[in-house]
């Protein structure tokens, strides 16, 4: 029976890597997307990938297309939580509305779409849970003390996922990529990025497919006993 897969995200950047790559392992794929309906449009055409649209962050709106995914494929086995923005400045520049507003996209999303399909996984003993956070939630950021405190908190879900589920064949796990080839890094001022890049050991962007191929690996049935575990793809910026 072919597996569902949901990917958060999973339109644009490492969310679409990650939701071709679900699809060329032959499970069937539902990429959520907030915003730009063109280009969701382009993508689902191109991939032949399902898209819905909604708000990962509002527990409503996820609870009704979880519903309808329930409704029309019977079962979830694969999540990745992928989805998240940045809204970075000094802590003592920051809004409250831009720390809230990464807070419930990064964070109370996770709750939101896990706590949806955890039962049903239970119930089937089986499911593959993956969190995708960042270099940044591991070491920190000047200017992004929201951002990293959302990152680093996937961590410890994870973790607590894992022992909560393991007995019911679920895994929880985490990849936390570093500076990847995407619109979001793009958009960093050149000068800035170009300083990035030489921090890193080997000296160049990483790409959204490698971070998909560690996903592949870890929905696989290969990967039935890594549980609990926080995965570095960062090209040696951080190593712990």
């Amino acid at each position: 029976m072919t597996k569902i897969a949901i990917v958060t995200g999973g339109t644009r950047g490492i969310g679409a890597s990650i939701s071709k790559k679900l699809k060329s392992s032959n499970f069937k794929v539902i990429a959520n997307y907030t915003s730009n309906d063109d280009a969701a449009k382009s993508f689902s055409k191109e991939n032949n990938i399902e898209v819905i649209k909604w708000d990962v962050s509002s527990y409503e709106e996820c609870q009704k297309s979880v519903n309808k995914i329930y409704e029309d494929n019977k079962n979830v086995d694969i999540l990745i939580n992928n989805a998240g923005i940045t809204r970075d400045a000094p802590l003592h520049k920051m809004s409250r509305d831009n720390w809230q507003k990464v807070i419930d996209v990064n964070l109370n999303s996770i709750f939101n779409m896990t706590s949806l399909v955890i039962n049903k996984m239970r119930e089937n003993s089986f499911g593959r849970i993956i969190h995708i956070s960042s270099v940044n939630g591991q070491k920190g950021q000047f200017g992004q003390t929201n951002y990293a405190a959302t990152k680093s908190a996937l961590i410890g879900f994870s973790k607590s996922l894992a022992l909560e589920s393991a007995s019911k064949g679920i895994t929880s796990n985490v990849i936390c990529p570093g500076y990847i080839n995407t619109e979001m890094v793009a958009a960093i001022r050149e000068d800035i990025l170009k300083s990035i890049i030489e921090t890193i050991p080997n000296k160049r962007l990483g790409e959204a497919d490698e971070v998909a191929q560690m996903v592949g690996y870890l929905v696989s049935d290969k990967a039935s006993y890594v549980n609990g575990s926080t995965f570095s793809i960062n090209g040696g910026l951080w190593m712990d």
